[in-house]
């Protein structure tokens, strides 16, 4: 999916997979995204049901989102 104005474009090349659903329906997802036509990076953020709009988010390079799946490899998380 993509979407272009005069200010702002993006492209979905991929959704790789939704971390939650809020009650309005908008998932938060980790994508990858080419934004204003860039090479894609990943992306964790919430998306509309229509993925036109979106809420706040990261933008994270190959070697960064590597990093971070390391980091939290290591680091131990409490269940609730």
């Amino acid at each position: 999916m993509a979407f272009s104005d005069s200010d702002f474009s993006f492209e979905i090349v991929e959704t790789l997979g939704t971390l939650s659903t809020s009650k309005a329906g908008w998932n938060t997802d980790l994508k990858l995204v080419s934004w204003g036509g860039r090479p894609p990076k990943y992306d964790i953020r919430s998306w509309s049901p229509d993925a036109k709009k979106m809420g706040k988010g990261i933008t994270l390079s190959t070697e960064e989102l590597i990093a971070l799946k390391n980091l939290l490899a290591s680091i131990e998380i409490p269940e609730n």
